[in-house]
């Protein structure tokens, strides 16, 4: 298959992500649909986290078979698992830090446009220095921005597939791909957008995002799915796709993290735990089909 072809292919299954996108401009959604939202999204993601590994390891338990059967060595072994536990590493710990550096973004903010003034001390008026930028922005809406990155790293991957599928002629495989991943992305949309639902200003108001905003977040988690066909087509590289797999399933593994722990405070472990059955169904549903198709 020619490359217009296929990145009309990879344009196909990283679109269907803006699918659902509209769910965080939901205008008032009662503190019990808030909670089953987020727990709906943390099922997805636990799925691609389960399903990024499992891709990501295939290599490691390949080299590791041949092995035992003679005809591989252990440097292979080795090289494949530094790839997979350094991208893990880099993908979780640098949100850690991302976060933090945040925070301290934060902190200085306050402290300047709050100054502590001691005993005796002049009242000098100080320029305040608002936050701006990320540093600005609510919770949800970076934690927001983190679903779609981690998202985004992973279906950079699956375009790889899709790109090195097309690029071999296997048509029929390259469709069945863009099939199943196109329903991925349908689910990880709402995974990016579920905690917008509930963001509220400091008096309870609240923050509806605009539609340049998700647009903005579709890009970023969907666009990589076309980049990656693009670049599949021409090259294929099994380290490369083990990178960045390794890479979105740390920084999924950090969201995860933060979605149970908005869950945790709601106090409603029923709805918890529909929300991520409904979410983990939702991920083997769409997975199965592609399997079922033979890919």
């Amino acid at each position: 298959m020619d490359l217009g072809r296929t990145l009309v292919l990879g344009f196909i299954a990283g679109v269907t992500i803006l699918i659902g996108l509209p769910i965080g401009r939901l205008r008032r959604p009662t503190p019990s649909l808030r909670t089953f939202l987020n727990a709906t999204a943390v099922g997805v993601l636990l799925f691609l986290v389960w399903d990024v590994l499992t891709h990501a390891w295939e290599p490691i338990d390949t080299a590791l078979g041949k092995f035992h059967d003679g005809g591989g060595t252990l440097g292979t072994v080795f090289g494949y698992g530094g790839l997979f536990v350094g991208g893990l590493a880099v993908g979780l710990l640098s949100l850690v830090a991302y976060e933090g550096w945040i925070g301290r973004v934060s902190a200085r903010s306050a402290s300047t446009a709050h100054p502590h003034h001691g005993p005796g001390a002049m009242h000098v008026a100080e320029p305040v220095r608002p936050r701006t930028g990320i540093a600005s922005w609510s919770a949800a809406r970076r934690l927001a921005l983190l679903i779609a990155a981690g998202i985004g790293l992973h279906n950079f991957a699956e375009g790889l597939a899709i790109g090195q599928s097309a690029g071999r002629g296997e048509i029929a495989l390259a469709t069945l791909l863009v099939i199943g991943f196109g329903l991925h992305n349908a689910t990880e949309g709402f995974g990016i957008t579920a905690p917008l639902a509930g963001d509220l200003t400091a008096d309870g108001t609240p923050r509806r995002p605009s539609w340049r905003f998700l647009l903005t977040l579709g890009l970023i988690g969907g666009g990589p799915t076309f980049v990656g066909t693009a670049v599949g087509h021409g090259f294929t590289s099994e380290p490369v796709s083990v990178v960045f797999l390794t890479l979105a399933a740390g920084s999924i593994i950090y969201v995860v993290t933060q979605l149970l722990g908005i869950a945790a405070r709601a106090k409603r472990t029923d709805l918890v735990a529909c929300g991520l059955l409904l979410g983990l169904i939702a991920g083997f549903a769409t997975d199965a089909i592609v399997t079922a198709g033979g890919a």
